[in-house]
């Protein structure tokens, strides 16, 4: 068995629990957490469709104050019944106190003729829930299709409708299994997959990605609804970066480091070291190691783990020489949020530096593996953090640079891929590479 099937069969099994929705769980399945403790509404707040960070730029005496007040709202809408947690179809949406970044949830629900609900996952819109009847009277809106899509992803993007009708017989219990690292969501109802590995959207501002975390919450939407069995499991990043490169969209990817020397690689050599089968910039030198292979067109995908305040790069389309920020295509930064410098916007994590400012807040702390993947393909640049696309750009259009430092290589077609380092102990490894032309 190969190391791709290995870790697919981590991915689709990562936990083995029955698919036959019954009677409510006693209690969570090992390694998870009950959002729902079985007798009120402790540790929930009501909330509605409104971005979430309207809640996270008041204080904490404002957010204490209202979340107050919305209880009123929660118990008004919102009962508990044996196991079940019931709404009446209407009010404020019941949304978790605790937030999350990487995550598994399971969650039952069992819902009315005529309804349209669903799940909003880090406060975002959202996993449609319908009724999927033609009687049900929302065909024209996609209900044929079933439930479980990103219903509010853009007309078209991946994700947006379910990969196949899975809903149970109306009023009987329905069970989703949802898997979500960074943007990067998988949903099953009922056993069968009908989202694969999609982008949520972030619906209040499509420009930016989805947020690094937030809230679990539960729409009401006109006609009762029932939850049950509602678990959590928070993801490591070390499982993370597994799933994510098992999940990875292109195949034949060829790997250029192979864990014990730099055979293929050139530069100031020196200067870097191979420990416990990454490369290693030694502290207090630095200089651009580059493959001896050159790339056009190409996708790359690495682990990372920057020490705190760590700062290196990665080399696109490197010409051998030079300043690889200037001379070659660009220098994506690779950054730790901890650098004390202030910083330009076009030098945070991700950025194309000097040039185009990557999204931030998605790196993980100082001294944990990051996976990212970059894709290069003529003028263009994506990069794609721990699930969540920070940077999608197109440099011929960059007509103005920080310091006002022209970038003379940004349109070069050709060069090598490589690590600008910085004088900081940053490791790689798991380098691997796919041509695309």
């Amino acid at each position: 068995m190969n190391v791709r099937m290995i870790l697919m069969m981590l991915v689709t099994v990562t936990l083995v629990m029955p698919w036959t929705v019954g009677a409510g769980e006693v209690s969570p399945p090992k390694g998870f957490q009950s959002l729902f403790n079985g007798k009120d509404l402790k540790g929930w707040y009501g909330w509605s469709t409104r971005n979430p960070e309207e809640l996270w730029n008041m204080s904490q005496q404002e957010q204490a104050q209202y979340k107050q007040e919305s209880r009123k709202d929660i118990e008004e809408h919102w009962s508990v019944d044996g196991d079940e947690l019931v709404n009446d179809g209407f009010g404020l949406y019941l949304t978790t106190e605790r937030e999350f970044t990487d995550y598994e949830l399971w969650i039952d629900y069992k819902t009315v003729p005529q309804a349209d609900s669903g799940i909003y996952l880090k406060g975002v819109p959202q996993i449609q829930i319908w009724d999927f009847r033609k009687e049900g009277g929302k065909w024209e809106l996609g209900a044929d299709k079933g439930s479980g899509g990103l219903w509010n992803n853009s007309k078209g993007a991946k994700g947006k409708d379910p990969l196949v009708l899975a809903d149970n017989k109306l009023g009987e219990w329905n069970r989703f299994r949802v898997l979500q690292i960074g943007s990067r969501t998988s949903v099953w109802l009922n056993g069968h997959l009908v989202v694969d590995h999609a982008i949520l959207e972030n619906y209040f501002d499509r420009s930016r990605p989805l947020f690094h975390h937030g809230p679990i919450q539960l729409q009401t939407h006109g006609g009762e609804i029932r939850w049950r069995n509602i678990y959590i499991r928070e993801i490591k990043p070390r499982e993370a970066n597994r799933i994510l490169r098992a999940k990875s969209e292109l195949t034949g990817y060829r790997s250029v480091f192979n864990g014990r020397d730099f055979d293929g690689w050139d530069g100031p050599l020196d200067n870097y070291e191979v420990v416990n089968g990454s490369i290693k910039c030694k502290t207090g030198n630095g200089g651009t190691i580059f493959t001896k292979d050159t790339y056009k067109d190409f996708s790359v995908r690495l682990n990372f783990k920057l020490p705190p305040a760590g700062n290196n790069g990665l080399a696109i389309r490197y010409p051998g020489s030079g300043n690889t920020a200037y001379d070659g295509m660009c220098e994506l930064q690779v950054l730790d949020t901890g650098y004390p410098d202030k910083l330009d916007p076009r030098q945070v994590h991700g950025s194309a530096y000097g040039m185009v400012p990557a999204h931030p807040g998605y790196l993980r702390p100082a001294e944990q593996w990051n996976y990212q993947e970059v894709l290069v393909k003529g003028s263009t640049i994506k990069v794609e953090l721990n699930g969540s696309v920070i940077l999608d750009t197109d440099l011929s259009q960059v007509t103005e640079f920080m310091s006002d430092t022209p970038h003379p290589g940004k349109d070069r077609l050709e060069g090598h891929f490589g690590f600008a380092g910085h004088n900081d102990p940053v490791l790689f490894r798991n380098i691997e590479i796919k041509k695309l032309d």
